[in-house]
């Protein structure tokens, strides 16, 4: 993709959605980028426009709650009719269990469904582009779920915060599996990336336990850590493949569930079905 377009970017607002925001802008990209906390989307916006030299557009939206997810995307549509790439990187952890005004847990919500809506929403801006990209940042934690509880998808009865993150983790490369065949015959390219350990404000809201396992290990710089995730998104080679789970750099096979096409057709049905739930 030598072509500079259009990028949309959620959790631009620190980490690496901001690094690979910055990144595009320079290029001259124009970047919508969303973050959730205005405060800190406000400074994102002037680094990202301290560099650019295309447009920017920055959006408040906190992704787990529906209705505001789907006023970001009339929003969006304003903006551009075309989305050359997107990249879905809003998520991360919590600590304990946030059901939302809508019914649904804020986790599961904030890292898989509101993407899941916003796609559906921009689909037209998607064609649009002929070959757009759909990059979804998703974890190597998914690895560590063992089994997906269809009767209660979401862990609100018996919810646990690790379980859970490694639940939409897991989500994310479901969908992106499902979306490079819903999406093949319009051009749409999806990737799902793990990013490794970075030096993030990801531990903000995680367990303590967690937050002390991860002060062990050794991390990257969000600029570092972004780097293949604007490769996926810019080169030429990622374009030639689809629906594939990357480590950092690496094209590696995703957890076992992950590979079940039953499963990503399934979590597909049952997110529209949650969608419908909640009058989307």
């Amino acid at each position: 993709m030598t072509k500079v377009g259009t990028a949309l970017v959620t959790g631009a607002s620190s980490g690496i959605g901001k690094e690979a925001a910055k990144a595009l802008a320079a290029m001259g990209w124009h970047v919508i980028a969303q973050g959730r906390d205005a405060d800190r989307t406000a400074a994102a916006e002037a680094e990202i426009r301290h560099v650019a030299t295309g447009r920017v557009d920055m959006v408040n939206c906190d992704l787990a709650i529906l209705s505001d997810t789907a006023q970001m995307a009339d929003q969006i549509a304003e903006l551009t009719d075309q989305i050359d790439v997107m990249l879905c990187n809003a998520g991360g952890m919590r600590s304990e269990l946030v059901v939302t005004s809508e019914g649904n847990d804020a986790s599961f919500a904030g890292n898989h469904l509101g993407h899941f809506l916003l796609v559906q929403r921009l689909m037209p801006q998607l064609r649009a582009a002929k070959n757009a990209r759909v990059i979804s940042t998703t974890s190597d934690g998914h690895f560590y779920c063992k089994a997906i509880q269809w009767d209660d998808l979401q862990l609100i009865s018996n919810w646990d915060a690790g379980a859970s993150y490694c639940l939409v983790k897991l989500c994310n490369v479901l969908f992106t599996r499902e979306l490079a065949k819903r999406g093949a015959a319009d051009g749409i390219v999806t990737h799902a990336f793990h990013p490794g350990v970075v030096g993030s404000n990801f531990t903000s809201h995680v367990p303590d336990s967690t937050r002390a396992y991860m002060a062990t290990l050794d991390a990257q710089t969000p600029e570092a850590a972004a780097q293949p995730l604007i490769w996926l998104a810019t080169s030429d080679e990622a374009g030639t493949m689809t629906g594939l789970y990357w480590n950092k750099s690496v094209a590696e096979e995703p957890n076992a569930l992950a590979l079940d096409d039953s499963n990503a057709t399934r979590l597909w049905t049952e997110s529209a079905a949650l969608l419908a739930k909640a009058g989307f």
